[in-house]
């Protein structure tokens, strides 16, 4: 069977194909299109993936889309009918799309796929669920889904075991724990589906002092992690803000205009909704134990990308091993949807689990050089023993550098093929990077990427973490990485084996030989406001707009001082490669 799954329509919009219940290929449409969490029909994505599985549409068995528009749709309408008046703007600005594509989904596949096969539609948080506990290698786990909305289900708990899937609880629209961190995204001046990494990057910075007035005023949070909102301090349900006066009135201050002076108040208030989530987030992993009894435990949805509250359940929680799908949010969905019609409805076997994430596409040493040549860069091409060594022993020297090898990461963390890397040795490089580089908030941490044979070592971590998606504390007698630990004494870690990112360990092993560390930052391969990059095109770009020092595209390395054109390439480049 080959499968495609699609997401689209909100945002972060993916494709992915399955052949015989194995992933052939994923990725993000905002990879292609280069728009930020582009959320439009993932034409570009579909394609690649086409490409990638040498398949065409009429080979494709089945189509399955990540969630079910209609009964969305449904919750829209009863949502505006409730409100009224209140919800007649956000009625009018919704309405159009809807009407025009969102409910018509199966038309619209088959028309724009030219598809005349079965379409399948998943509930949104069923496709969460699949998307992790398919991928984890678990036989048997149980499965918390936490997001902004789905359907009408903003909160699940499920169990999954060969190759089913049963939901068990449910916490439905409008009390959503995503949608409560989203407020405070957006009352803290960041942009919702977008920012709320920075309000989990901003907490450690802050008291959380406003902590019991969240518990007594916003959200009834009861022992077993179930929750209520009290709504009337918020307006999402109807309104274009996520919060009004009567939220601002209760907090002091007004909602905080993007790019102005963060304010010790703001460094609380981030502080206090992350306790908040992290106290909800481990009560529900607790009940979620209660009701399953099974030691494993599988994290997907918005809310799961939250690695602080990660950490807390692997520390405090009742689970022996924990996975957490690394594309948790809306884009896995079109991982999830294609493995639960694969598995649970055509009864495929199940394929070993996910060693990796790294399902994008990847470039020849003929497409990088012929890129570089039309942009009249200076470059040296090495061997793969050469290239190691020489590129350890720049990041040794502090050199920042831009490494893309192999094939993109899907899900949002650059996990060391479109990465860029720097000494965690250096106190001055999380400025560097952040401000010269990367162009982003100086606030904002680095997450370190450690051999996985040394991180006990240097992280309070006894499982492997090659999704970046868990936080530990950096163990005191190894603070000599201080470009990755946050304020707070805490990283987000990756650990890397050799069996899956054989190149990358090698680098990491080489530098660890030369500094004595074997950790590097590892942060993603963009500056602020684009997507990570893709292309040996994307990456020369945003190479020559910094001041990166190096950059290294499979065998090729580029020094930014020997560099003389300065012009970006045209985005054509790369349609005009000859063939080999």
């Amino acid at each position: 069977m080959k499968i495609l799954g699609i997401s689209c329509y909100y945002h972060d919009a993916a494709a992915c194909l399955l052949d015989k219940g194995k992933v052939v290929a994923a990725a993000q449409e905002e990879r292609f299109t280069r728009k930020k969490h582009d959320w439009d029909f993932p034409k570009n994505a579909i394609n690649y993936c086409l490409k990638e599985g040498k398949v065409s549409m009429d080979q494709i068995d089945a189509v399955g889309f990540y969630d079910k528009p209609f009964i969305k749709f449904d919750r829209m309408l009863q949502t505006y009918i409730q409100t009224y008046p209140k919800g007649i703007l956000s009625f009018l600005k919704a309405m159009p799309l809807w009407l025009k594509k969102k409910i018509w989904m199966s038309h619209l596949i088959s028309k724009e796929l030219n598809y005349k096969g079965e379409i399948y539609f998943g509930e949104h948080h069923l496709s969460h669920a699949a998307s992790t506990f398919y991928a984890s290698g678990f036989e048997e786990a149980a499965i918390l889904t936490a997001d902004g909305v789905g359907e009408w289900t903003t909160t699940s708990i499920a169990s999954g075991k060969g190759l089913d899937i049963k939901i068990l609880e449910e916490i439905n629209f409008p009390h959503s724990l995503g949608l409560l961190y989203s407020a405070f995204t957006y009352y803290l001046g960041f942009r919702v589906n977008s920012g709320e990494y920075k309000v989990m990057g901003l907490a450690p910075y802050g008291q959380p002092r406003f902590k019991d007035v969240i518990l007594e005023k916003l959200i009834d949070l009861r022992e077993d992690g179930s929750f209520k909102l009290n709504l009337k301090y918020f307006t999402f349900p109807h309104g274009l803000r996520m919060v009004g006066r009567r939220f601002e009135k209760l907090f002091g201050i007004p909602t905080r205009n993007p790019e102005t002076e963060l304010q010790p108040i703001h460094f609380d208030l981030a502080a206090s909704i992350q306790k908040v989530t992290e106290e909800a987030m481990l009560r529900m992993a607790r009940h979620t134990y209660e009701i399953t009894k099974c030691p494993n435990l599988c994290l997907a949805g918005g809310v799961a990308l939250n690695c602080v509250a990660n950490g807390r359940i692997l520390r405090e929680g009742p689970f022996r091993d924990i996975f957490v799908q690394p594309a948790s949010g809306d884009a896995g969905g079109a991982y999830g949807v294609a493995s639960f019609v694969s598995h649970a409805l055509f009864r495929e076997p199940r394929v070993p689990s996910w060693e990796h994430a790294f399902w994008g596409p990847e470039y020849s040493d003929h497409e990088v050089k012929h890129t570089l040549d039309q942009a009249g860069a200076v470059y040296t091409q090495l061997s793969d023993g050469d290239l190691v060594k020489e590129v350890a022993r720049k990041i040794e020297q502090g050199k920042v550098v831009g490494w893309v090898q192999g094939r993109m990461e899907f899900g949002p963390r650059a996990l060391g093929h479109r990465s860029i890397l720097a000494d965690p040795r250096d106190p001055k490089m999380k400025d560097t990077v952040n401000l010269k580089i990367k162009f982003r908030e100086t606030f904002r941490p680095f997450a370190p990427t450690v051999l996985e044979e040394k991180c006990t070592d240097y992280f309070e971590l006894n499982q492997k973490s090659p999704y970046m998606l868990l936080v530990a504390p950096v163990r005191e007698n190894k603070r000599v990485i201080p470009s990755v630990t946050h304020v707070d004494g805490s990283a987000r870690i990756q650990t890397i084996s050799r069996e899956a990112d054989p190149d990358f360990h090698n680098l990491i092993d080489e530098f660890g030989r030369l500094s004595g560390v074997p950790v590097v930052i590892n942060t993603s391969f963009n500056v602020r406001g684009e997507p990570i990059v893709c292309t040996p095109g994307d990456a020369w770009r945003c190479f020559m707009r910094t001041r990166m020092d190096c950059l290294v595209i499979n065998h090729f390395v580029l020094d930014k001082e020997k560099q003389t054109r300065k012009e970006e390439p045209p985005e054509s480049w790369l349609k005009k490669i000859p063939p080999d």
